[in-house]
């Protein structure tokens, strides 16, 4: 029962646009804040913060801060992140396989 509960409280945390292109855009580098808000397109400063605190949260991404004026702060995948984004990347094929099908599927409910 309390492994069903965490299960859903993680896919809750990861299972959203902003995180899921976090992981993404981290791959297997180290970013600071500024270069991983240039990397995800659209995210907000706000949310930005939000999901890379949820990622960290869950042990999925580990945030640095180094004794600087002003701090500089990086951030990389974990053991458990990089599992992740292995997921991710998967899902990123299936979208670019199908994307054909998926989009004339739209087209015929009216919703492109």
């Amino acid at each position: 029962m309390r492994a069903d509960s965490l299960a859903r409280e993680i896919f809750s945390d990861i299972a959203n646009k902003w995180a899921l292109l976090i992981v993404e855009a981290v791959g297997d580098r180290t970013l600071r804040f500024t270069e991983l808000r240039k990397e995800v397109d659209g995210i907000s400063h706000k949310m930005l913060t939000q999901n890379l605190r949820l990622l960290e949260r869950n042990g999925l991404v580990e945030r640095t801060v180094y004794p600087t004026v002003p701090p500089r702060v990086e951030y990389t995948l974990t053991g458990p992140g990089r599992a992740l984004r292995a997921t991710v990347d998967a899902m990123c094929d299936w979208t670019h396989r199908y994307l054909d099908a998926i989009e004339e599927a739209r087209r015929r409910f009216g919703a492109v």
